[in-house]
């Protein structure tokens, strides 16, 4: 388990100051072309400071593989927009990670506002070649490590009532696709529920299903797939989700809790 520091330090000004920019948490966000990354621009451009995870050991195991410099390349570019930004590289299937996370994100930033998972298992199986350790694994970083942020969240919140924000993205795969889809079923779920159970606290929690992104996983079959299916004859970007998310994490989107929104142009 790593958790390397990356960031620019922040002084005891940037913490503490009331007028500083807001911390967002903001998990998967391991390659420059990721939801993740769009989301963490976007914010950034927003006015907020960034904390982010990253787990290189998952992209190694993908066929698109590990991305060179990919946390220092978004690091530059949250930098560039005044972002203060921490990167930590975290195995979220290990139950420890959670509040370890929240520990850097907090001595680096200061307390975080929101927090957003984008971070997922994803590996194609279905009903009949499923494996049990893979099915697990799923469950560990999809729903279970969702649960514990959240937890993690709740417990540490002491911002302003009407601030905190829950995001989460979801999916709505299931044949082929059985664990992947199985747990982000359970994810929706328990970030619902955290829209009733942290009422107290004035969070909202929703999830997004950004519809079809091709961040590089597609091949030409499904891409036309995925097309054939979208009215707008056309996929969705990471920009896409990220203005939702940035909306949803603004005064303006304070008054949207407890919602699976389908932001996916339309797709069948």
């Amino acid at each position: 388990m790593r958790l390397p520091d990356r960031r620019r330090s922040p002084t005891i000004s940037d913490v503490t100051d009331t007028t500083s920019r807001p911390v967002a948490l903001i998990t998967g966000v391991g390659r420059t072309v990721g939801i993740g990354a769009g989301i963490a621009r976007r914010l950034a451009a927003s006015g907020w400071d960034i904390a982010f995870t990253y787990w290189s050991p998952y992209d190694e195991r993908m066929d698109w593989g590990v991305e060179a410099g990919a946390s220092e390349a978004i690091d530059a570019a949250l930098r560039g927009d005044g972002a203060a930004t921490v990167a930590i590289e975290a195995d979220l299937a290990d139950v420890s990670v959670p509040a370890q996370v929240f520990d850097q994100a907090e001595r680096a930033l200061g307390q975080v506002t929101a927090l957003v998972m984008c971070h997922c298992e994803s590996v194609a199986s279905g009903l009949l070649d499923t494996t049990v350790a893979s099915f697990d694994r799923h469950f560990a970083v999809n729903a279970r490590a969702s649960w514990l942020l959240i937890r993690e969240y709740g417990l540490r919140f002491r911002g302003t009532p009407g601030t905190g924000r829950i995001i989460a993205l979801t999916s709505d795969h299931t044949v082929g696709n059985l664990p992947y889809g199985a747990s982000k079923g359970a994810l929706d779920r328990i970030t619902l529920a955290a829209a009733h159970e942290l009422a107290h606290l004035r969070i909202t929690a929703n999830v997004i299903n950004p519809g079809p992104v091709d961040t590089g996983w597609m091949s030409d079959e499904v891409r036309e797939t995925c097309l054939r299916q979208t009215p707008l004859d056309r996929l969705g970007t990471p920009r896409d989700t990220a203005h939702l998310v940035d909306f949803l994490c603004s005064p303006q989107g304070q008054w949207i809790n407890g919602q699976l929104l389908m932001s996916n142009g339309g797709s069948a």
